[in-house]
């Protein structure tokens, strides 16, 4: 990888706080490529990538931009051309990190030409906003956040410790070796949650030992769409799509959907997937405060302080099935539902707080009444954590990848 640092930023209104970061950066040991992305004011100082250039790369009158009347387009063309420029960079074996550091306006520009880098790039924006949401920001890729503390304007006894910090992390990420490991393995992707832990392990026990590299991601709104985004850059082999409870956010109006979209991106891809209604039992809010009133008379479980799941009903479970029908139906490779009887979490079992097999029964049917005829759909009476049932998925999505 290479062992050059990627630095962008307006060179009008950043240049000193860049140019020190571009020194401390190399006072370590590694080489820096500026990028200047400013628009009205003189650079600072000499960019190795001019604006000039990255704005033709967005196809952007720069001269007209810069009489300052045109700021949400020269906002747009900035991202664009940047965005361009910093992948040409990668692609070119000149990219080996990059890091920005500025406002709203530098972070939304900063990120956008971040999230046009492959996973594992080192990613690292100092930003005035990082503690709140980034999630618009991050989209599906590996991030790093540091929040700036004061304002990117100039240098003072908490700036310059910040920058230098900034350099150290930045630095320390391009300097680090991964383990070596084998590339060979094929890759196939997991959705997982803390109440399918146990079936998700132990599938995945299963399918390294045939040989496959598993990567597991959380259901929690980000990891669906990050999961998502990795099948469409069509580097996974297989999807074991056991835990796919965003539906019921996307449905209730909880906090971790990953939109309507969720589950169709292995059938997009055309990769053989095994698709299981996990979790489906639970639409996630934060404390009880953030839980609409609507809902406030329904079974509500504590899960942490910080989290409260109220149980789906029957007409919700029903939507949730004919969205899962129609992912499964837009598949062009093998494609497998599996539907257990015995529960879709862990606190979906005889017994326990979400046990309610009428309301499971709603989505099931809903599967089966609009699913392909071609599909198969096998179930059991087991829960979805028993070992039966987890070998069952394993075997399934197997069998389909030897086809």
């Amino acid at each position: 990888m290479a062992r050059t640092v990627v630095i962008i930023g307006a060179l009008d209104t950043k240049g000193r706080e860049l140019a020190y970061l571009k020194d401390t950066i190399g006072a370590l040991g590694l080489g820096t490529l500026v990028v200047d992305c400013g628009v009205m004011g003189q650079p600072a100082f000499a960019a190795d990538v001019t604006r000039d250039a990255v704005f033709a790369a967005a196809g952007a009158d720069l001269a007209r931009l810069a009489s300052g009347d045109h700021k949400d387009e020269a906002m747009a063309a900035a991202a664009e051309g940047l965005a361009a420029i910093v992948r040409g960079l990668y692609d070119d074996g000149r990219l080996g990190g990059i890091v920005a550091m500025g406002g709203s306006a530098a972070t939304s520009i900063g990120t956008a030409a971040m999230r046009g880098l492959p996973v594992g790039v080192p990613k690292l924006m100092v930003s005035t906003l990082a503690g709140g949401d980034m999630s618009a920001f991050v989209g599906t890729r590996d991030i790093t956040f540091m929040p700036s503390v004061v304002d990117v304007a100039g240098f003072n006894r908490v700036s310059r410790r910040i920058y230098a910090n900034a350099a150290g992390a930045i630095a320390g990420m391009v300097q680090a070796e991964a383990p070596a490991v084998s590339s060979d393995r094929p890759l196939v992707v997991a959705s997982m949650f803390g109440n399918t832990t146990q079936a998700v392990d132990h599938a995945r026990a299963v399918l390294e030992a045939a040989g496959y590299e598993v990567l597991v991601f959380h259901a929690n709104g980000a990891g669906g769409r990050t999961m998502d985004g990795l099948i469409a850059d069509h580097v996974v082999t297989a999807s074991l799509d056991m835990t796919t409870t965003e539906l019921a956010d996307e449905v209730c109006g909880g906090v971790l959907s990953a939109g309507p979209e969720r589950c169709l991106a292995a059938s997009r891809a055309g990769i053989p997937a095994v698709l299981v209604p996990g979790c489906v039992d639970m639409a996630n809010f934060w404390g009880i405060e953030s839980v609409p009133e609507r809902y406030r008379s329904r079974n509500l479980y504590a899960w942490n302080i910080n989290v409260h799941l109220i149980r789906t009903n029957e007409e919700e479970n029903e939507q949730i099935g004919r969205m899962l029908a129609a992912a499964a139906n837009a598949a062009t490779a093998p494609v497998a539902v599996l539907l257990p009887r015995g529960g879709v979490s862990m606190l979906d079992a005889p017994g326990h707080e979400f046990w309610d097999p009428v309301a499971d029964a709603a989505c099931f049917e809903a599967i089966k009444d609009n699913l392909r005829p071609d599909i198969p759909v096998l179930e059991t009476d087991d829960n979805i954590n028993d070992p039966r049932f987890a070998e069952l998925a394993a075997q399934t999505l197997l069998e389909m990848l030897a086809r």
